[in-house]
């Protein structure tokens, strides 16, 4: 448990630090006078690469049998990310900031789960990262209202040195981030890279290879959560509105992430991600089909439940599945798979929108996330 609870208060103060800029970098990039296709440009690479990065990360992890200084070298590369988002004045200062940021959230992912994973007994995985999903979701609830507090107490004739001032803030809980996480007590080292063995698809268990191929179909349906807000813009809300719908999806995930978990490890993993996934399918046609700004309300607060049955039990799912000596690999396997997906998926979801309408991109990713649900019960 000291482990999940020292990885869980890294990962709060860097989420309060991301989630402080996050929401910040497209007004941002407006005030700079940067094209709208910066911020799709520059979100789009970062995140892309940072998807990539995370299968290798865990790849070499499991060859050096050490988790600890890879999971510090990526909370201190976020770190320095915010540091050069405050010295940014261009869009190309603001693209290379981020690229820094996300590479070490790539690096930093599948050691970190590791940890988790190494430290928990069996029958006791599913609520260790669920209490660490927790942890995370209630830091990006707290980045977002401290961001908007801040924004809401500086002068509004000065964007750009406002920005600025709240980018040099986040830097500091960032920091804290990185010394907290040398309390973390290393596992036994997993087998070093002499005895490890060859990895390929092949060697993956066979449960595990459809678990992905069912997770990698439903990451082109799971477009970016901004698309959900920018349906709620499109619906009416104000923009303080659709900030305090952020604030209630991410206070509802955090709440039941650590039931949820507890829960899968009483009853197992796939009723619940099951329930997840179609949970998922049901709210994206509803927000395709909502016409009422309330029901809004409660179709966001839902999708908080939908994060909370399925984040943190699939990487305790791929914990159970994997060989030891390929845990933090297959963890990063997964986490690839996943932010691979958001790439396309974001890109189809603005074509639909643009072409067919608002409420194409959520037909489609709610047929998807109901189509993984029956897949999941099928090969799990």
């Amino acid at each position: 448990m000291f482990n999940t609870i020292i990885t869980g208060i890294a990962s709060l103060l860097t989420d309060v630090s991301t989630e402080m800029v996050y929401p910040l970098v497209p007004l941002y990039l407006a005030a700079l006078g940067a094209p709208a296709a910066a911020l799709g440009t520059i979100e789009g690479f970062a995140e892309s690469s940072a998807s990539l990065l995370r299968v290798f990360s865990g790849r070499l992890s499991d060859r050096l049998g050490r988790r600890k200084p890879l999971a510090i070298a990526g909370y201190s590369f976020s770190t320095l990310g915010k540091f050069l988002l405050y010295l940014s004045s261009t869009w190309g200062f603001v693209f290379a900031a981020r690229m820094v940021d996300r590479l070490g959230k790539g690096v930093r992912t599948a050691p970190r789960d590791a940890i988790i994973a190494d430290s928990s007994p069996e029958g006791k995985r599913g609520r260790r990262f669920g209490l660490h999903r927790a942890m995370d979701t209630f830091g990006a609830a707290a980045g977002v209202a401290i961001a908007a507090l801040l924004l809401s107490r500086m002068p509004s004739d000065l964007p750009l040195a406002s920005y600025q001032r709240v980018f040099l803030i986040s830097f500091v809980p960032a920091l804290l981030a990185v010394a907290v996480l040398f309390f973390v007590r290393e596992p036994r080292p997993a087998q070093t890279a002499r005895t490890l063995p060859r990895l390929s698809w092949a060697v993956l268990p066979g449960r595990l290879k459809l678990f992905l191929v069912v997770v990698g179909i439903f990451a082109l349906g799971n477009s970016s959560n901004m698309f959900l807000l920018l349906r709620a813009r499109n619906l009416g809300f104000a923009p303080v509105a659709v900030l305090l719908l952020y604030l209630v999806y991410n206070a509802v995930y955090g709440a039941l992430s650590y039931p949820a978990g507890r829960l899968s490890d009483r009853i197992g993993r796939k009723a619940l991600l099951v329930a997840g996934y179609s949970v998922y399918g049901l709210v994206y046609i509803g927000f395709a089909l909502v016409h009422r700004a309330e029901l809004v309300w409660v179709l966001i607060a839902v999708y908080g439940l939908f994060s909370a049955l399925t984040e943190g039990l699939e990487k305790a799912l791929v914990a159970d599945i994997a060989p030891t000596e390929h845990r933090a690999t297959f963890i990063g396997l997964h986490s690839t798979l996943v932010g691979i997906g958001l790439l396309p998926a974001s890109l189809l979801a603005g074509a639909l929108w643009t072409w067919l309408g608002p409420q194409a991109p959520f037909w489609f990713g709610g047929c998807l996330g109901l189509a993984a649900a029956i897949g999941l019960s099928l090969v799990l």
